[in-house]
């Protein structure tokens, strides 16, 4: 019963982020996708879900190796999510998302640069790009998992961004800030290339950080 209590809960979660992501702009019509970790599968959004078609029942439950039952197909991204929960045991839940600063980042093919103290809430003074690779392969994925060894979030290189994250609302947080740092790139980049911070300022960042727990899950 427990179980069936915390899957239910975990489905209406991901419903209700799902339209929130969409809701704010990070993803529009059927792009992007967002899952949480169930016991040794994982719940994902269905393949072409949309703000106005996913419900509890189009959730899928997926295993980490792709096995799935049911009317609906998981998102073809499933392996890249897949990829992240085997490779980051603590991960609980993962955001992708097309969203436009930060695919317009991603199609220069070019990490988030340290440029604001905030890229730090990433986990260091980047946030990587991985190569381009064709949607829904395994490439793509165990880029995404290894890039995101250090960081929480990661851009996806002629394609978007993913997070994870202890929670989907955190983990949809972590998407949501990544996207208005690429737009506040974007707008300084406009005036000049702007000034980055040095070593010794990432180095009183993460130590103060760290002494009030500030905003850092890896």
């Amino acid at each position: 019963m427990a179980n069936e209590v915390n899957e239910a809960s975990l489905r209406e979660q991901l419903v209700e982020q799902y339209k929130y992501v969409e809701g704010i702009g990070l993803n529009e019509l059927s792009s992007g996708n967002l899952s949480v970790r169930f016991g040794d599968n994982m719940l994902i959004s269905p393949s072409g879900a949309t703000s106005e078609n996913i419900t509890t029942d189009t959730v899928v439950e997926v295993s980490l190796e792709g096995e799935w039952e049911g009317d609906r197909k998981p998102s073809s991204e499933w392996r890249m999510h897949a990829a992240i929960y085997l490779k980051h045991e603590k991960t609980e839940a993962v955001v992708h998302t097309h969203s436009d600063y930060c695919v317009a980042l991603a199609c220069q093919l070019k990490p988030l640069p340290g440029f604001h103290y905030l890229v730090g809430s990433f986990g260091g003074n980047d946030v990587p790009c991985v190569p381009y690779s064709t949607f829904g392969t395994q490439s793509l994925g165990d880029d995404a998992a290894e890039a995101l060894t250090d960081r929480t979030a990661c851009l996806l290189g002629n394609h978007g961004m993913i997070a994870r994250g202890r929670n989907l609302k955190a983990t949809v947080s972590l998407a949501h800030r990544l996207e208005i740092m690429c737009r506040q790139y974007v707008l300084t980049s406009q005036l000049k290339e702007p000034e980055l911070l040095t070593d010794k300022q990432w180095e009183e960042f993460f130590d103060r950080a760290q002494k009030v727990s500030y905003g850092r899950f890896i």
